[in-house]
C-alpha cells in the first residue's frame, strides 16, 4: 500500500458563530513582592507544622524511624495495625492534644480523625539469672590465728569448713552427677572474671595461692555462687620445666618444712571447702612427704580432691589412712587446648557417670576450655545428667565406700 505524501499543515478555521477573542494585556509582577510573599507563605507554614508536630531541632533525643525500608524483599510478610494489636486487648483513643509521651508507638488514624496508638515494648536483653551467693568468708569461728595470718580450723560445734564453705546442693534421683573444676584461676584477671561471671554456680573453681588480691577473688566467686578450692604447689618431676614457686611441698624436705609451707598457703586466705594439687608427681610418690600433709589437712577440717597424678599414688593412700575425705578427677578435659579434643572428653564423662554414677572433669582456664564448658553445661539437664559441685560428688562417693 502506497502512503499518500502529508502536506503541509491546514490552517484551522474557526467556526463562524465563535466570538473572537480579544486580546488582554497581563499586568507586570514585581518580582521583589513575589519573593517576600512566598517567603511569607513558607514561614505560615512551618510555624503551623512546628505547632502540630514539634521542633524537629529542638534539644533531647530523637529517632528517625524507616517506614519503608529499602532492603525488604518483594514478597517478605506484613501485618495490619488491627492484626498486630489483636492480642493486646482494647487500646485508648487520644487526640492529638493528649496523645502520650511513649516511644515505639504504632498508629494509625480512625474514621473520626482522631489517632489511635498502640504501644509496643521491645523485648529486653535476656537478664542473666540470678545467683544465689554464698556467705562472705570467713565464717565465725572457722579460723585461728596463724603465724602468717588466719587458718582454717574445725568449729567448736564440729563444723568443719569443708562443709560451711561447700556449695548446698540437691540431687535428683535416678540423674548422674558431673562436675567440673577449673583451675589456675587468680593471675589472670581476664579469664578470672571470664570463669566467675560467665560458667554456671555448679562449677568449682580452684585458685593460685600465689595470685594477687586472692581474697578478692574469692569473695568475688562466692558472691556468684561458685564453691572455691585452693591450689597447694607440689613437686613435679621436673622442677625447670614446672615452676611451682617459692612454697612448693618438697618430697625431699623433712616435716617441718613442709608444715610451715603449708601453713603459708593455707593463710593466704579463707572460704575454700578443701584443696587441690598444682603439679605434684614427684611428691605423690612419696608416702614420707605425704604423711603430715594429709594429717594437716584433716586436722583443719579441709578435703582433698587431686587431679593429673594418678588415681592411686601414695599420697591417695596416706590420704585414706588419715581419714581424709579425697576423691580425684577422671578426666583432665583440655590436655589438648582444642575445642573438639575438649568436647570429646566431656563425652566422656557423660559415660563415666552413666557408669559409675558420678564423674569429675578438670580444666584450666584457657578461653576455649570455658567456652566449650559453658556450651556443654547450658544443656546438660536435658540430657539427663544433673551438674554438681565437686564437693557433692565427693561426699556421693564417700557414702557408697
Amino acid at each position: 500500500m502506497i502512503r499518500p505524501k502529508m502536506s503541509a499543515k491546514a490552517p484551522v478555521r474557526r467556526p463562524a458563530s465563535a466570538p473572537r477573542l480579544q486580546q488582554r494585556r497581563l499586568p507586570q509582577i514585581n518580582h521583589k513582592i513575589a519573593a517576600l510573599a512566598a517567603a511569607g507563605v513558607l514561614a505560615l507554614g512551618a510555624f503551623a507544622a512546628i505547632q502540630l508536630f514539634g521542633d524537629p531541632e529542638a534539644a533531647g533525643p530523637r529517632r528517625v524511624i524507616a517506614l519503608a525500608p529499602r532492603d525488604a524483599a518483594a514478597d517478605a510478610p506484613t501485618i495490619s495495625f488491627s492484626d498486630a494489636t489483636e492480642d493486646i486487648g482494647e487500646y485508648q483513643t487520644f487526640g492529638l492534644e493528649d496523645l502520650p509521651e511513649f516511644s515505639g508507638e504504632i498508629g494509625e488514624i480512625d474514621a473520626s480523625g482522631e489517632l489511635r496508638v498502640a504501644v509496643v515494648e521491645a523485648p529486653e536483653t535476656a537478664a542473666r539469672p540470678s545467683v544465689a551467693p554464698l556467705p562472705r568468708a570467713p565464717l565465725a569461728g572457722l579460723t585461728e590465728p596463724g603465724p602468717n595470718g588466719p587458718l582454717p580450723v574445725i568449729a567448736a560445734n564440729g563444723r568443719t569448713p569443708a562443709q560451711a564453705y561447700a556449695r548446698p546442693f540437691t540431687r535428683r534421683e535416678n540423674r548422674p552427677m558431673i562436675a567440673i573444676v577449673i583451675g589456675g584461676l587468680g593471675f589472670n584477671a581476664r579469664a578470672t572474671t571470664q570463669a566467675i561471671e560467665e560458667l554456671p554456680p555448679e562449677i568449682t573453681l580452684s585458685f593460685v595461692p600465689y595470685a594477687n588480691d586472692l581474697q578478692s577473688w574469692i569473695d568475688r566467686a562466692r558472691a556468684r555462687g561458685h564453691e572455691v578450692m585452693l591450689e597447694l604447689p607440689m613437686e613435679p618431676f621436673d622442677p625447670d620445666a614446672d615452676d611451682t614457686g617459692p612454697q612448693t611441698l618438697l618430697a625431699s624436705a623433712s616435716a617441718q618444712q613442709n608444715m610451715q609451707r603449708l601453713d603459708q598457703l593455707l593463710s593466704r586466705s579463707a572460704g575454700y571447702f578443701g584443696v587441690t594439687n598444682y603439679q605434684g608427681a614427684r611428691f605423690a610418690t612419696s608416702a614420707q612427704a605425704s604423711q603430715p600433709v594429709v594429717q594437716a589437712l584433716r586436722r583443719r577440717g579441709l578435703v582433698f580432691i587431686s587431679s593429673g597424678i594418678g588415681q592411686r599414688t601414695a599420697l591417695s593412700v596416706e590420704a585414706q589412712r588419715a581419714n581424709l575425705p579425697n576423691t580425684a578427677a577422671d578426666r583432665i578435659i583440655d590436655a589438648r587446648r582444642e575445642a573438639d579434643a575438649i568436647d570429646d572428653q566431656l563425652l566422656n564423662l557423660e559415660a563415666l557417670a552413666l557408669q559409675n554414677q558420678s564423674a569429675i572433669g578438670a580444666g584450666f582456664a584457657y578461653p576455649v576450655t570455658m567456652e566449650q564448658v559453658g556450651r556443654w553445661a547450658r544443656d546438660i539437664e536435658s540430657r539427663g545428667y544433673q551438674l554438681a559441685p565437686a564437693s557433692a560428688v565427693l561426699n556421693a562417693r564417700a557414702a557408697r565406700r
